[in-house]
C-alpha cells in the first residue's frame, strides 16, 4: 500500500528536480523529492559549482602571478594553498547546500533521502538505509542526472585514470595530466589545471577543441591554450590498449593523423562526455522508453508513458544545469494545468567556463547554411573593445549569424572576457525575436563587454564603426 500521496513525486534533487520541487510548491501542489545523495545534485557537489570555484582560485593566481604588474601592481613571490582552495571550494558549496534545504524546507517540499524506484507510473518505491516505504503521487518527475562516461575497454580507476569527480577529490595536484576529451569539462579542467601550474596535454578526437561549439571559436581557443603552454593535440585518437599505469605515472598512445606517440603524465583525466542514470528506476517494467542514459521526451519533458516526466540529463540534449531547470518549469506547470511553453533547444545557452570563457546560442553557422538558410555574420573582436584593453583580457571575438533574407537572428557565438554572463542579452534578443539592428539599437552602457554584442550585431550589416571593413 503507498504511503503519504502527494500530486508530484521529482526522483532527484539536483538543478532539475529541486527547482521543479519549489516551482510545483508555489503552484500549489504537495510535492515531495527523492534524493539518493545530496540536494542540488552534480551540479552543486561535483560539477558547475565546485569546479567554478576552482577555477576562480586559479585565475586570482593567474592574474596576480602573470598579469598584476602590468597593471602597475607589484606581487613578489606568490604562490598558493592548495588546502585553503578546497576549503573556500567547500564553504561555497556547503552554503548553497543549506539554502537549497531551506528553501524545500520554507515551500514545506517532503524530501525522502533514499533510491526510487517506479513501480508504476504513480508510485515511488524509496529504499534507503532506515528501510523501504512507497509514493503515490498523480505524476512522477525524473531528474536523476548524469554521471562521467569512459570509452570501451578504458577503466576509470580513481587513482591513475580518473573521471571529473575523482579530480574534485584530489588533495594535491599532480605535477602533469593528460586529459582526455576537449568539451565543456575537459578544457575547463585543463585552464584550471594549468594556472595552477600543472602541465597539461589535451587529446581531442575531433579537428578543434569544444567540438560541438562554432569551429571559428574552437580554434581560436586551440590558438589561447598554446599561448599559454597547454599541449593540444587535436585530429588525435586515443589507443586505448597502449594504456600502462602504476602508482604514480600513465603512458598512453595515441594516433595523429596516421602517425603515433607516446605521451607521459601523472594521471589521465577521462572527460568523454557523461551518461544518464536510468538504472534502477523500474522503465523496462512500465514501458518507458530510454536508450543510452537518454529518456526520451516531449516539449514539456513527457515521456511515453502518462503520469511520468523526465528533466535535464536524463532527458537528453544539452547537459546543462540551467537546461534542467527550465525544463523541471515547464514540466511543473505543464502537469499542474498552467500554459506553458514548450522548451526550445535553440534557447539553451551553452557556456563554458574555462579561460577564455565561451559561451554560445542558437545556431552554428554551418547548421544554419546546411538548413539552408542564406547566412550573414557580423563579427567584433574583443580586441577592439575598450572595457577588454582595461581588464588587459582581449582574446577573443563575438559572430553574430542571421538569415540574410529574413534579418533573424539565427545564433550568437561569444569566446572572450565575461562571455558567459553577456551571452544572456542574445537568449533574450532570440525570444522576442529582435532583429540585428534592434540589438544595436539597444544603447548599451561604455565601457562595458556588453558592447562587443551590440558592435557586432551592427557589423551584420556593415554598421559597426569601432571595427573597419572595406566597403
Amino acid at each position: 500500500m503507498a504511503e503519504n500521496t502527494h500530486d508530484v513525486v521529482i526522483i532527484g534533487g539536483g538543478p532539475g528536480g529541486y527547482p521543479a520541487a519549489i516551482r510545483g510548491a508555489q503552484l500549489g501542489l504537495k510535492v515531495a523529492v527523492v534524493e539518493k545523495e545530496k540536494l542540488g545534485g552534480i551540479c552543486l557537489h561535483k560539477g558547475c559549482i565546485p569546479t567554478k570555484a576552482l577555477l576562480e582560485s586559479a585565475e586570482h593566481l593567474y592574474h596576480a602571478r602573470d598579469e598584476s604588474s602590468a597593471f602597475g601592481v607589484v606581487a613578489t613571490d606568490v604562490s598558493f594553498d592548495y588546502a585553503q582552495v578546497l576549503n573556500r571550494k567547500s564553504q561555497v558549496v556547503a552554503q548553497l547546500h543549506k539554502g537549497v534545504q531551506g528553501l524545500l524546507k520554507r515551500n514545506k517540499v517532503d524530501v525522502f533521502f533514499g533510491t526510487g524506484t517506479l513501480t508504476s507510473p504513480q508510485t515511488v518505491h524509496v529504499e534507503s538505509s532506515a528501510g523501504g516505504q512507497d509514493l503515490s503521487a498523480d505524476n512522477v518527475v525524473i531528474a536523476t542526472g548524469s554521471r562521467p562516461r569512459s570509452l570501451p575497454g578504458l577503466e576509470i580507476d580513481g587513482k591513475a585514470v580518473i573521471s571529473s569527480d575523482h579530480a574534485l577529490e584530489l588533495t594535491t595536484l599532480p605535477e602533469s595530466v593528460i586529459i582526455l576529451g576537449a568539451g565543456a569539462v575537459g578544457v575547463e579542467w585543463a585552464s584550471l589545471l594549468h594556472d595552477f601550474g600543472v602541465a597539461v596535454t589535451v587529446v581531442e578526437i575531433m579537428p578543434t577543441l569544444v567540438p560541438l561549439e562554432d569551429k571559428d571559436i574552437g580554434k581560436e581557443l586551440g590558438r589561447s591554450f598554446k599561448r599559454r603552454g597547454i599541449t593540444v593535440k587535436t585530429d588525435a585518437k586515443l589507443l586505448v590498449e597502449s594504456l600502462r599505469t602504476n602508482e604514480d605515472a600513465v603512458t598512453v598512445d595515441i594516433e595523429v593523423k596516421g602517425k603515433q606517440e607516446s605521451l607521459h603524465a601523472d594521471v589521465l583525466l577521462v572527460a568523454v562526455g557523461r551518461i544518464g542514470n536510468t538504472e534502477d528506476l523500474g522503465l523496462d517494467a512500465l514501458g518507458i522508453k530510454s536508450e543510452g542514459g537518454i529518456i526520451p521526451v516531449d516539449g514539456y519533458g513527457r515521456t511515453n508513458v502518462p503520469h511520468v516526466y523526465a528533466i535535464g540529463d536524463v532527458a537528453g540534449g544539452f547537459l546543462l544545469a540551467h537546461k534542467a531547470t527550465a525544463e523541471g518549469h515547464i514540466a511543473m506547470e505543464h502537469l499542474a494545468g498552467e500554459s506553458s511553453f514548450p522548451l526550445d533547444p535553440l534557447r539553451v545557452p551553452r557556456a563554458t567556463y574555462c579561460r577564455p570563457e565561451i559561451a554560445s546560442i542558437g545556431l552554428l553557422e554551418e547548421e544554419a547554411a546546411a538548413q539552408g538558410r542564406d547566412v550573414k555574420v557580423g563579427r567584433f573582436p574583443f580586441a577592439a573593445l575598450g572595457k577588454a584593453l582595461i581588464k588587459g583580457q582581449t582574446e577573443g571575438f563575438v559572430k553574430m549569424v542571421c538569415d540574410a533574407k529574413t534579418d533573424e537572428i539565427l545564433g550568437t557565438h561569444v569566446i572572450g572576457p565575461g562571455a558567459t554572463d553577456i551571452v544572456a542579452e542574445m537568449g533574450l534578443a532570440q525570444m522576442l525575436e529582435a532583429t540585428p539592428l534592434e540589438v544595436g539599437l539597444n544603447i548599451h552602457p561604455h565601457p562595458t563587454l556588453a558592447e562587443a554584442i551590440m558592435e557586432a550585431s551592427w557589423d551584420v550589416d556593415r554598421r559597426a564603426v569601432h571595427v573597419f571593413r572595406r566597403r
